[in-house]
C-alpha cells in the first residue's frame, strides 16, 4: 500500500489540510494519507488545544473521507516529537508498504530539520507541498548538505497553492471572530461546544 504520512500539530485541522492531502492522494496516487498530531513539536510554541481535543477534531474532519486515517503514534509517551525518531516507528507498525511524507513547502525551507538525510533514508517519498512563496530553487537550496540519491527523494508537487494556516484561525478564535469556513463544519462546532 502507498502511505502518505502528514504529520504536524494540527491545532486546529483546517480546509487547507483536507485539500492538501486530498490533492496528494489523487495526484500521487496514495492508497491512503495517515494524519499524525504531535503531542509536542520542536519547531514551534506548544499546541493551544491539548492532544485530545486535537485527535477529536481530526476524527470529526477525516469522518468523511475512507482514504483518510489518524494515528497517535506521535502523542503516546515513546514520541520525541523529532520525525527523524519517528520514521523508524512508523516503518515497523506500516512494514511492507510505501511511506511517503508530506510537508509543506514553507517548512522544508524555513524550518529546522533535525537529521533530515535519515528522514529521507526512510522514506519512498517526501512530497512537498507549494505553500507561501516557496520556489524550486528554494527547495534545491534547502537541500544542498543532502546527498544527491536522498534529494531525488524529494518532490515539489505541482498543485494550487493553498493559503490558509492553523495560526489565522487561532487569531480569529481570539478576535472573537467566526472561523465556521476556514475548519470543517464539525471542527467549528467542535471548537464552539467544547470552548477552545
Amino acid at each position: 500500500m502507498k502511505i502518505g504520512l502528514f504529520g504536524g500539530a494540527f491545532d486546529p485541522v483546517h480546509n487547507a489540510h483536507l485539500f492538501i492531502a486530498e490533492a496528494l492522494r489523487t495526484s500521487e496516487v496514495l492508497d491512503q494519507i495517515v494524519f499524525l498530531p504531535t503531542g509536542a513539536g520542536h519547531h514551534r510554541a506548544a499546541p493551544r488545544a491539548g492532544v485530545d481535543d486535537r485527535a477529536a477534531m481530526l476524527r470529526l474532519a477525516l469522518a468523511s473521507n475512507p482514504a483518510f486515517a489518524l494515528d497517535l503514534i506521535d502523542t503516546d509517551d515513546a514520541a520525541t516529537g523529532y520525525t527523524a525518531d519517528l520514521l523508524p516507528r512508523l516503518r515497523l507498525k506500516y512494514r511492507g508498504d510505501e511511506l511517503y511524507f508530506i510537508v509543506g513547502g514553507d517548512s522544508l525551507v524555513h524550518g529546522s530539520w533535525d537529521r533530515l538525510d535519515n528522514i529521507l533514508s526512510l522514506l519512498d517519498g517526501f512530497l512537498v507541498a507549494p505553500r507561501g512563496e516557496v520556489q524550486h530553487s528554494d527547495l534545491a537550496a534547502a537541500l544542498t548538505a543532502i546527498p544527491e540519491a536522498l534529494r531525488a527523494k524529494v518532490r515539489l508537487i505541482e498543485m494550487p497553492r493553498v493559503s490558509g494556516a492553523a495560526t489565522l484561525v487561532r487569531e480569529r478564535i481570539e478576535a472573537g471572530e467566526s472561523v465556521r469556513y476556514p475548519v470543517p463544519e464539525p471542527v467549528w462546532r467542535y471548537i464552539i461546544e467544547h470552548h477552545l
